[in-house]
């Protein structure tokens, strides 16, 4: 009985360790795919902010240069589930090469037009596809981590590791494309962008032996299936828009305030505060062994969310804004964690990536909505007011997750089944 156990331990050394970082990146395998989806995606946080600064520097209006960003957002979160149902049904590398070598042309052929003051709604035109390209290849890394781990209890480990680079992602591209598009020339952003996505985005694609299996003819139906058809799925989508609106509430919020006060510097200082939050707690959360079932931890955690995102909009100091924003940082990430730990259990294998790009695409366009509805409120009424947007998106959100929280659990052979971390079953009590 000892060798039998010793045998599967050796066989997946996951299965009954203690989650850890360490322990996750010796998974075997593991860095054959990180290392190239690192530099894939890391293009995806310079897109918005490259074409913000070339468009504004051809046209002179951020007007215009905020709608074809929005343009570009909107597009993305279209699109990007139906690339995650065709990676589930045709394999990651199939979708993944073409789809980088599109995004290349698209955002190259954007960077000409605006370079040649062609027509507004020329550009719009072009935004569309490079929107609709943007290769998901955080959700394929997610994917991956699925196919190694499996029922591990580094799942959550592995959602709290995947979160954090995210962040690293939006903090570093940013300031790469910034540094880029007012050192070198305003279209060095966005080429140094399409040309990052298409050389990561095949040297990803070439990690042939982590990709997930493709199905055969056999499970069609079963693996075919929409994510969206999952209940549990449709709620996790709410409460990742309502994440959106606190990307997108917060860049224009934070920029109005500081401008209003003098002080525009401060906006880079402010907005950092809140990403050092996210991924400070990203880190602690993917560091704790959890004993509480996931579907109770995303309800605390958006709980506190949307209560520290209530009170951005009261801030009158850089002190007190800056407290709030590590705060409210700090309440995003064990979301994000908790949301995409809960599709490992609630989705079967194969439509797991569109179920993550859908998370994704909603956070997407939570902040494309929030943007515009930001900066529309901060134009007409007071400096601050922009901050109501965080607080109405996390606020429905939560009313609808108290609401449906039960569709988060998944039910299989008539018991109730928690996924990801401590798998327990309910036990009947005298």
């Amino acid at each position: 009985m000892e060798s039998t156990v010793t045998s599967k331990a050796s066989e997946n050394p996951t299965a009954s360790a203690r989650p850890g970082y360490g322990r996750l990146l010796r998974t075997r395998g593991a860095w054959t795919f990180l290392l190239p989806g690192f530099a894939a995606r890391q293009p995806f946080a310079m897109l918005t902010i490259s074409i913000v600064l070339l468009v504004q520097h051809t046209t002179g209006s951020y007007g215009a240069a905020g709608a074809a960003a929005a343009v570009t957002g909107v597009s993305m979160a279209l699109f990007a589930p139906y690339s995650g149902r065709l990676a589930d049904r045709y394999g990651q590398r199939a979708v993944l090469i073409p789809g980088v070598l599109l995004h290349a042309v698209a955002g190259l052929t954007l960077t000409a037009l605006a370079l040649l003051d062609a027509p507004l709604w020329a550009v719009f035109a072009a935004a569309v596809p490079t929107g609709a390209s943007v290769p998901q290849v955080g959700p394929m890394v997610r994917a991956r981590w699925g196919v190694k781990l499996k029922d591990s209890p580094l799942m959550t480990t592995a959602a709290a590791f995947e979160s954090v680079t995210d962040e690293l992602t939006f903090v570093v591209g940013p300031l790469l494309a910034t540094a880029l598009c007012t050192a070198v020339d305003p279209a060095a952003g966005l080429v140094t962008e399409a040309s990052l996505t298409l050389i990561g985005g095949l040297l990803f694609a070439a990690q042939k032996s982590t990709q997930p299996s493709v199905a055969g003819s056999g499970h069609a139906r079963v693996e075919h299936a929409s994510a969206l058809r999952v209940p549990g799925v449709r709620v996790l989508i709410v409460t990742f828009l309502g994440i959106g609106t606190v990307f997108g509430g917060m860049q224009v919020s934070l920029a109005a305030f500081t401008e209003s006060i003098g002080e525009p510097g401060l906006n880079g200082v402010l907005y950092g505060v809140f990403a050092a939050g996210n991924m400070l707690s990203g880190v602690v959360c993917g560091a704790v062994a959890w004993k509480a079932a996931p579907q109770r931890r995303l309800v605390i955690g958006y709980t506190a969310l949307a209560l520290t995102a209530s009170g951005l909009w009261a801030a009158h100091s850089v002190l007190v804004l800056a407290g709030l924003g590590l705060l409210v940082g700090m309440c995003i990430a064990p979301a994000l964690i908790t949301g995409y730990t809960l599709v490992e259990g609630l989705v079967p294998a194969g439509a797991r990536t569109e179920a993550f790009t859908w998370l994704t695409g909603a956070v997407a366009l939570g902040q494309a909505a929030a943007v515009t509805v930001a900066g529309q409120l901060e134009d007409r009424f007071w400096s601050g007011a922009g901050f109501l947007v965080p607080m109405g998106g996390t606020v429905l959100a939560l009313v609808t997750l108290l609401a449906l929280r039960s569709r988060l659990v998944a039910r299989g052979n008539g018991r109730t089944v928690a996924r990801g971390v401590g798998h327990r079953v309910p036990v009947a009590v005298d």
